[in-house]
């Protein structure tokens, strides 16, 4: 999570930011013409987030939804 702030940065989307954590989903604010190019760097972000302390040989699983509000998202 430390590393979405400035991932997002980096791709050009310093308007989106990560609201909060509720277990294991992040919930993110951004503009709405930002989201299909969030949701790969997101993706990105979270499927990398072991790297490089620990090199897993299971990949992680990463599903990402949207909409208007977090129970649009699922």
């Amino acid at each position: 999570m430390a590393r979405m702030e400035p991932a997002l940065a980096d791709a050009g989307l310093a308007d989106g930011r990560m609201l909060l954590q509720v277990h294991d989903e992040l919930v993110f604010e951004l503009p709405e013409g930002d989201v299909a190019a969030a949701s790969k760097v997101i993706e990105a972000v979270m499927t990398g987030a072991a790297e490089p302390l620990v090199k897993l040989t299971v990949p992680l699983g990463v599903e990402i939804g949207t909409g208007a509000s977090w129970g649009a998202a699922h």
